[in-house]
This record gives C-alpha cells, structure tokens and sequence, in this order.
C-alpha cells in the first residue's frame, strides 16, 4: 500500500508536466506588414531661385547618412525593422528648427507662390514637425533622436533593427507611386526678409557622362566600406570620391567643375526598368535590387543660395553635408527631403511619388541641403547634428547656428511617362520608393572660392555667374 501511494505521488508531477506541453505556446505577436508611406505635401520651402520680389524665397536626405548613411557600414543591407533606427526619422528631423524662435521675428509667415524649382520641400515635409521640434529639438529632441539615429542609420542601422525582430517583407515597386505632376501640393517657401541674402552662386561640373565617376561606396556614412551604399552614385566635383577617400586625396585630386570646385558631389543614380545594365557592376547591383540600364542626367545645376533672414559666412573646408533618407521606408519620413517634380511645373513637388511628366517636360529632382552650420565641426555622428535645416516657414536657423551657403541639386532626366518604367537605385528593404532619395556633399573649395561664392550671395544681385536670372514662369 505504501508502494502504490509513492507511486501515484510520482505520478501527479509527471501529469502535470504533460498537461503543460499540450498547451497552445503563446509566440510572439505577428509582425504588421509593410505600410506604404503617404503622399507628403511638398510645403516645403524650395529656396528662391534668385533674388527680387516679394515672392523670392530662400534656400531648402541619416543619422549617420541620412541618406546614405543607411548604406553605412552596414554592408549587410536588410530592412529590420524599425527599433532603433527608426528613432531615427526624428533624428535630423530637426530641419527646420530655429523655427519659432526666429519665426516670427522677422514677421515673414510662409507664402504659397511659385518658387524656383526645387526646394526646400524637404523641409516641410519636416514641417511643423520640426518647428515644435526645434524649440526643444535641438536640446532635448534632436538628441534623443539624433543620437541613436544616425547611428541607427549609417551603420548599426542593421544593428538596432535585429533585436530578435524577424525582418519585414521587402516592399515592391508599386504602379501607384507614380502620379501625374499636376496632382502634386504646391511647393512653399518663406518670405525674404531685408536682411536676406538672395545672391545665387553656381558651379559648372558637367553630368556624369558615360558613368565616367560612378560606384556603390558611400565615403561619408560609411567610409572604408566597399559596396557601403548597396546602390550606385553619381559623382561630379572631385575624381578622387570612393570608399577610401580622404581629406587628404580630395584636396590633392583633380575636378569636374569648370571654376576648379574640388568638392564631392553624389547621389543614387535612376534607371530604365527594363534596360539592360552592361556595367561591370551588374551582377552586384542585381544582387541589391537595382536592375535595369542608367540614365545620364540631361543637365546637373549645383546652386548655392543664401538665407531668408541674414547674410551667410563661410562654410568650412571638408564638411559633410547630407540631405535625404536612404532608408526612410524603415526609418521614417521625418528627414525625406527631396522633391519630385517636372520642369515647367516647379511650383508642385512630391516627396514619396514619382511624377509623371506631360510630353516636353522632363522629371526634376531636387535636393536641397541644410545650411544652417553650428560654426565648429566638418561632421557628426549622424552626420545630421552639426549642420540643420532652416525653419520651413520663417527661412531662419536655429538659435547657436550660422547660416552658410545653402546647395540645392536639381538633376534633369528624360525619362518615359509611365509607370514602372523608371526608378531610383535604392538599398534592398527601400524598394526604390521615391521617399528614399537623397543626396552628399563634402566642401572641398579653397578659401578664395568659397569667400567669393559668399560674396555673390550676400550682395544678392540676383544673377548667377554674371547672367540675369529670369524669374521661372509655370505650367498649369
């Protein structure tokens, strides 16, 4: 009897141990899909196209390459899925700052009118976000989310998105990212101040004929990394712009530009579909995503312009300066900064559609960069901290900045007017949407050509290499 009792004791563990395995195990919840960013208005201010009337306005994408900065180290590319990273969004979203504090000072509110082409849209986008951002977003904001952003971004991107989180489906070029341009917002810009500085200042350094200068690295978000970007660049400006690039080798390498410009001019490059790409970056660059022939810019402008509300000084030799995010489909639309549009029609822009351009026009993108530089160092770790955008509505920068000469990028393609049939070269988990576009500078003028672009700039004659500039009539 004693036997049988220990035994039946034995026996009522085991059962219940039984009992447990047959339970249904909870898991881990199921992960959302892919949600398709929606259209960004493009209420951004595009930066004046030169000087004159009331209407002319001033100057316009991680962590570590806003942009880019995704490629950044991280030459394993996955999606991952958000976790730190996707703070980043956030991170630059600073653009605009200054905001209040400079807003209303001046008195200028934002006025809706045709600007020049191409502008600071991206600063809209970041908008009022940016604006109550600003106040507290250099202090506290910019770094919660700079500080792991750029980060997050550039390199341990991957890193932060790993966390045990199963990766996202990549997302799928989709027909309906293409929209005829004449549904795109109107395109704002601040009001110019009298203390504005409305010269404009160009260089000449051609467009990348034949992929001359072209390759997959990303010296500014993830320099020594071959292959960091997982897309193709464009370069103009300096020959000697690759993953190893150096202060040293830019300053001591020759140029494109016709006015002797030694900076580093890049961005992904867009592509025909179904073309054939006979490059002997093929096989790589089908193993990122990006298929199908290159398409030669029609004409590349570099243009610095000034500021709404103060004449600009001098950036510094060797800064780094990105606009854009090259993973905004993971990390949020907070630092997409570049504009989609069409020539004759620069008044409206997209941020997350491709444009589909009537016959005799031609898609425009346009890339316009921060300018509003904390007066100490070339770069940061999120290669975003050192230099912010301006305010979207006032055109001011934040309190504790400079402003410096602001580079806008506009890059003409004649591409077909349908969709699918052209698209950005993107990393793998962005899927060639629009939002990702973005764009780097490194500064390499010497002080004699910087000073006289200043010069230009703040006497705001509104010409541009001695040409009188037209004020830009638009398409309806």
């Amino acid at each position: 009897m004693i036997r049988k009792k220990k035994a039946f004791a034995a026996m009522i563990p085991a059962l219940a141990l039984v009992a447990t395995a047959c339970q249904e195990n909870p898991g881990a919840a199921a992960q959302q899909p892919y949600a398709p960013a929606t259209t960004q208005a493009a209420g951004a201010a595009y930066p004046a196209e030169p000087a004159g009337g009331k209407n002319a306005g001033a100057p316009n994408l991680p962590g570590a390459d806003p942009q880019d900065p995704q490629g950044g180290g991280q030459t394993s590319a996955p999606p991952a899925g958000g976790g730190g990273q996707g703070g980043d969004g956030g991170q630059t979203g600073e653009p605009p700052a200054g905001g209040g504090q400079d807003g209303g000072q001046n008195g200028g509110g934002e006025q809706e009118s045709p600007p020049p082409a191409g502008g600071d849209q991206g600063d809209g986008q970041d908008g009022g976000q940016g604006d109550g951002q600003n106040g507290g977003q250099d202090g506290g904001q910019g770094d919660g989310q700079n500080g792991g952003q750029g980060d997050g971004q550039d390199g341990g991107q991957g890193d932060g998105q790993d966390g045990g989180n199963e990766a996202p489906p990549i997302p799928e070029l989709r027909a309906d990212q293409y929209v005829s341009i004449r549904q795109a917002p109107r395109v704002r810009q601040p009001r110019q101040s009298r203390q504005a500085s409305t010269g404009v200042f160009a260089s000449n350094c051609g467009v990348n004929e034949g992929q001359a200068h072209s390759n997959p690295d990303n010296v500014l978000a993830a320099p020594g990394v071959v292959n960091g970007a997982h897309h193709i660049h464009d370069y103009v400006g300096n020959l000697d712009t690759n993953a190893f690039s150096t202060d040293e080798t830019f300053a001591a390498a020759g140029t494109t530009c016709t006015n002797g410009d030694k900076s580093a001019y890049f961005w992904p490059v867009i592509r025909l579909r179904d073309g054939q790409d006979d490059s002997d970056r093929a096989e790589q660059s089908t193993a990122d995503g990006n298929i199908g022939s290159i398409v030669t810019p029609s004409s590349v402008k570099l243009q610095y312009f000034g500021n709404a509300r103060s004449k600009v000084v001098a950036m510094p030799r060797f800064i780094r300066v990105a606009t854009g995010d090259a993973k905004a489909v993971t990390n949020g639309l907070a630092n997409a900064h570049a504009s989609w549009t069409c020539t004759g029609f620069e008044n409206r822009a997209f941020t997350d559609k491709y444009p589909l351009c009537p016959e005799g026009s031609q898609v425009l993108r346009v890339l316009n960069f921060p300018s509003c530089w904390d007066g100490q160092n070339t770069d940061s770790a999120n290669h975003r901290d050192h230099i912010k955008f301006t305010d979207p509505r006032t055109g001011a920068c934040p309190q504790g900045t400079k402003a410096v000469p602001q580079l806008r990028m506009t890059l003409a393609y004649d591409v077909p007017a349908e969709p699918l049939k052209f698209a950005l070269d993107s990393f793998p988990e962005s899927g060639h949407d629009p939002v990702t576009d973005h764009g780097d500078l490194i500064n390499v003028m010497d002080e004699a050509l910087m000073q006289k672009a200043v010069n230009a700039i703040n006497r705001g004659a509104g010409t541009r290499s001695g040409t009188k500039i037209k004020r830009p009539r638009y398409r309806r």
